[in-house]
């Protein structure tokens, strides 16, 4: 395989732009399909979304591969989700591919993961063509979306193309290099006719060349003496300028078309192979395993040692697939390379070509390929090469989840299967988190939204036919006093034999705000007792016993914090007084005396930040302060409003959603504990007889 003559391209959008229907109409047109279906409607759904969740909804929830080819040039082609939800699928992709279709909708044009998609793009150094899809649309103006890649993506867009008709009266295209016009016959589009520019548009392509010529003379001298001079440029020229500097990630090349309605999809195809890279031109380095300081390059270079990226893990039913990108030398079926984290020398068994879910198995796959591999144990990002111990690849960035839910199976005899599940799911999907929750006994999943957790919960009962319970977790809330007490408790008894004696006296108080900046206990245990009124082998006992109770509180069965016991007298009794004695008489007493400091409630506080566009920031804040939240800032920057605030955690289940709906989805936000403060009084009373109700046998 000519290197030169590969591609590895991912379609990336904001949700709804129309990536699937593109990538099928690309599938069509290079022969790997020969039926179009159409993501919504009574077909077969789209070939790249093949799970039945994808059909049923009409969305993209997991990225697919796919390997075509178009005049002499392989491409490997993934289509990625458009739902901020799925953000790691776009980010693991673009993390291994050389370049990118950036798809924008005519109408809606840059969007909220539009502007996610470009972080993303950039953070890896990924060149791309921008696609300005539905041009067929009511609405469809490819000049604002234009204006808005500028304005808003900071890019210079350079316009490629000019539409022959708008909205519904739209045709084809005008290529401004060539100053042709394109039409697309046939029922599906297939037969491309190139004719002369209609004359009632030869001025509107004219002054569009002069500007596009203008745009691309500044990565160009020569092209701007041209210019200067009123001199023809030549093709070649503007298409070796254009390549370069999209290569260089200065502009982006922008073409129009609707994929929906087959049109404009093969002029896409010939840029993706003239301005795109191959594996050749994208420079990588790896990270010298025994110094991250120091790089090595990579070489796609068959015949130098093998250096992959696990990006990808999916289970089946014949195990685990593990998409690998391969940036140096030759893997084999059957040969044994070693994962860089673990060292571990692992058989590669078998070497699949991915054509969405469906296989073509090969004997081996060399540099500047994708696969997916079976027989090794890897995890998302994983390094992998034919030495032990010999680099390291930039790992992925994953984004830390911003919701939780609890779950719980419906009958325990599926505890199993819904443990193997969420297993399976944590290690596909580093954005997915699993964890257990020992004060409340309860599962709880994190993911990036509700609909990220929604379709995995529905995943669990269809593939592994456990019905689960779902809800918010609940909230760790804790007790604590607020006034001290003296206590002054005996414990006596006597049942034959050997009796239990233990007395204790001194105060509880609470902790001061100076205390806790001193120590992280919740407990201050001070022994003040003289003249051995008790013994010091048995003053461990009495505060063992109190740090038994601190664990689940007398109020609502919440661990107690802030506690502060001065042990100053009692008795013992030579014969009846023993270590557990001691430890049963401060539980006791810690029982009966708690109830008289007045105990509250404390719940976790958040420190949130919002960020979102400064017209939303008023439905922001009030939503917040409808949240018993408190805005303690607030700054805006170049029309961006930062919210900081602290909101109770028990307020912010669902906000991710609320968040999005009240900003048109360009919200974001992040929240870490900042600490524990009362439960206002007509919610302490709710909370506790709740907690009692649930804490009472049936």
């Amino acid at each position: 395989m000519d290197l030169y003559k590969l591609r590895n391209l991912g379609i990336s959008a904001h949700i709804d732009s129309g990536k699937t229907t593109l990538s099928e109409r690309i599938l069509f047109y290079t022969g790997r399909i020969h039926k179009i279906e159409d993501v919504h409607g009574a077909g077969a759904g789209a070939t790249m979304d093949h799970m039945e969740l994808e059909k049923e909804r009409g969305i993209t929830i997991t990225s697919a591969a796919t390997s075509i080819d178009w005049k002499g040039y392989r491409i490997n082609l993934i289509d990625t989700p458009g739902h901020v939800d799925f953000t790691v699928e776009v980010e693991r992709s673009l993390r291994v591919l050389d370049g990118a279709i950036l798809v924008l909708c005519a109408v809606g044009g840059v969007q909220a993961q539009s502007l996610t998609v470009d972080r993303q793009m950039r953070r890896y150094h990924v060149p791309r063509l921008a696609f300005i899809n539905k041009m067929d649309r009511v609405g469809a103006d490819h000049e604002n979306v234009c204006r808005q890649i500028r304005e808003k993506l900071d890019d210079d867009a350079i316009l490629m193309q000019i539409p022959i008709g708008r909205e519904r009266s739209f045709q084809g295209m005008i290529d401004l290099v060539r100053m042709r016009a394109f039409y697309f016959d046939g029922p599906q589009g297939q037969d491309v006719r190139e004719e002369v520019i209609p004359r009632e548009l030869e001025d509107e392509a004219a002054a569009a060349r002069q500007r596009m010529l203008e745009a691309l003379s500044l990565y160009s001298d020569e092209l701007m003496e041209l210019l200067l001079s009123e001199e023809d440029v030549p093709e070649e020229l503007i298409h070796s300028v254009t390549r370069n500097a999209a290569l260089g990630q200065d502009m982006t090349p922008v073409f129009l078309g609707s994929a929906f309605r087959n049109k404009g999809v093969q002029p896409l195809l010939d840029a993706i192979t003239r301005y795109l890279p191959s594996p050749v031109e994208h420079d990588l380095f790896a990270q010298e395993y025994e110094n991250s300081e120091n790089k090595i390059p990579l070489m796609p270079d068959p015949a130098r040692p093998f250096v992959g990226m696990a990006f990808k893990i999916v289970d089946d039913e014949y195990g685990q697939l593990t998409f690998m990108r391969i940036y140096q030398g030759t893997i084999r079926k059957g040969g044994q390379y070693y994962n860089q984290r673990t060292s571990q020398r692992e058989r590669f068994s078998r070497i699949l070509r991915m054509h969405a879910d469906r296989r073509q198995e090969i004997p081996q796959a060399s540099a500047g390929d994708i696969v997916a591999v079976l027989g090794i144990d890897a995890a998302s990002g994983d390094t992998y090469a034919a030495d032990p111990k010999f680099c390291t690849l930039e790992s992925i960035f994953v984004a830390e989840p911003v919701i939780k839910m609890s779950i719980a199976p419906v009958k325990r005899d599926c505890a199993d299967r819904l443990g193997k599940a969420l297993a399976r799911f944590c290690k596909e999907d580093p954005t997915f988190q699993r964890m257990h929750d020992p004060e409340t006994q309860e599962t709880v999943i994190a993911g990036m939204g509700e609909l990220h957790l929604e379709i995995y919960v529905e995943r669990i009962r269809r593939e592994y036919q456990v019905d689960v319970q779902v809800g918010p977790p609940k909230v760790s809330y804790r007790e604590t006093p607020t006034q001290p007490a003296q206590f002054n408790f005996k414990h006596k008894k006597q049942t034959g034999g050997s009796g239990q004696y233990a007395h204790i006296e001194g105060i509880f108080r609470p902790l001061t705000d100076a205390e806790m900046a001193e120590t992280e206990e919740n407990l201050v245990f001070e022994d003040h007792v003289t003249g051995g009124r008790i013994p010091k082998h048995f003053i461990p006992a009495i505060q063992k016993g109190f740090q038994a109770m601190m664990q689940k509180g007398p109020v609502a069965g919440f661990p107690v914090v802030r506690l502060h016991v001065d042990l100053n007298d009692g008795s013992y009794h030579e014969v009846d007084s023993s270590e557990m004695a001691f430890t049963i008489c401060a539980q006791n007493c810690f029982r009966e005396t708690f109830q008289k400091m007045k105990p509250v409630l404390l719940e976790p506080i958040m420190a949130v930040e919002i960020e979102c566009p400064e017209s939303f920031q008023g439905n922001v804040s009030g939503n917040i302060s409808g949240r018993r939240g408190v805005i303690t800032s607030t700054n805006v920057y170049l029309g961006i409003s930062k919210i900081y605030a602290e909101v109770p955690l028990a307020e912010m289940f669902g906000y991710a959603t609320d968040l999005r709906s009240l900003t048109q989805g360009q919200g974001t936000f992040t929240m870490e504990l900042s600490g524990y403060k009362p439960v206002p009084v007509v919610l302490q009373g709710k909370i506790i007889e709740e907690r009692r109700h649930k804490m009472q046998p049936v």
